[in-house]
């Protein structure tokens, strides 16, 4: 891979709203461990994860597969089975601490204060039954009400997530929706009880360009309406150009760097970030060669010492005392932007990353 930067984004966000110091955070993951005890040893799905959100903003995680980012979400969400993962750490959701809930808290806390949005409604939506069964259910759950009311509620949703003509659509079973619609369904059952945490796991993966779109300007309507937090769950990084405030980018189970948004994304301070930058085509001006990231991820059943990026590092040599490869650096605010921290032992990313190139993000 050449000296180059990595390419800023011209329009990096349609919210570019600052985070007040000052707001306080509705979702507090500290330390965060997850790890899955096998016959060939432990995985170490998370290490030592730590981020904020407060209400109405939205944080992007983002990274390769297995780099921690679902396994996280599931944790708050309190998906794991705790007799074959093993969980430490704080996850606090409006105060209330999620790990060590019991299945009855828990099944309490799921749906009336966080919700989640699954990858494939195909696989998440009940065939057997109609999609305003499965919404009505979700909200009979948590509120004490008739099932005319939550019929109502249910049709309500329906036409506020945008399937046409509700009230003959709610007798439908979700064969008869079409990806979008079902997506919608989804986020409808998810945003039934006004819960005030989101996440969405990659949301858009399987839908069309178009229908990703319509989905993302939803998602960002309704968190507006209910006021929520939003965790995002994704790969694609146009996406988290279009509907985030802050990163977090994740790799081998770990943080490594995290921040608001158009920062990130025009100055990353850390390689992995750069590289995954670097290997988004350029949608405008001269066609430009891509630099992929060399090499795979780690295996999280034998991690490398040091940091675990180093093997795939081409700037490690440019740091003194093979740190790279003996020491695992801590993530760390390298300016005075708020809120921003990488993890890397390069005293000066931008010098390192930095080069006249065009924008590649529109």
């Amino acid at each position: 891979m050449s000296e180059q930067t990595v390419r800023a984004p011209q329009t990096v966000t349609r919210k570019d709203r600052p985070r007040s110091e000052n707001e306080e955070a509705y979702l507090e993951v500290q330390d965060l461990h997850v790890q899955f005890p096998t016959a060939d040893g432990m995985v170490k799905a998370v290490q030592g994860l730590s981020y904020s959100l407060p209400l109405r903003r939205t944080l992007a995680i983002v990274g390769e597969s297995g780099s921690g980012k679902s396994v996280s979400s599931m944790a708050v969400m309190g998906l794991h089975d705790t007799k074959t993962a093993l969980i430490t750490g704080s996850i606090k959701v409006g105060g209330t601490q999620i790990v060590g809930m019991s299945p009855q808290q828990l099944q309490k806390y799921r749906g009336a204060d966080a919700a989640m949005i699954f990858q494939d409604p195909q696989s998440s939506l009940h065939p057997y039954f109609t999609i305003g069964d499965q919404i009505m259910e979700s909200y009979r759950a948590h509120h004490n009400v008739s099932k005319s009311k939550a019929k109502a509620r249910a049709i309500d949703m329906l036409g506020r997530v945008g399937i046409p003509n509700p009230t003959r659509r709610i007798d439908n079973y979700p064969h008869e929706f079409s990806g979008g619609m079902r997506q919608r369904a989804m986020i409808a059952m998810a945003l039934v009880n006004d819960p005030k945490l989101l996440i969405a796991d990659e949301p858009t993966t399987a839908l069309d360009v178009t229908v990703q779109a319509q989905i993302l300007d939803l998602i960002s309507d309704l968190q507006r309406d209910f006021g929520s937090a939003v965790v995002f769950i994704t790969h694609d990084l146009g996406v988290v150009a279009e509907i985030a405030d802050d990163i977090l980018v994740m790799y081998a189970g770990n943080a490594i760097e995290h921040g608001p948004v158009n920062k990130i994304l025009g100055t990353p301070q850390h390689p992995y970030t750069w590289g995954l930058l670097e290997s988004i085509p350029a949608l405008s001006g001269e066609p430009q060669p891509l630099h992929p990231i060399p090499g795979t991820p780690p295996s999280l059943l034998a991690m490398p010492s040091g940091c675990a990026f180093h093997p795939r590092c081409e700037f490690r040599d440019r740091v003194p005392d093979d740190l790279c490869r003996t020491l695992k650096p801590d993530l760390v605010s390298r300016s005075a932007d708020p809120g921003r921290a990488s993890r890397c032992h390069l005293k000066d990313p931008d010098a390192v990353f930095q080069t006249d190139v065009l924008p590649r993000l529109p």
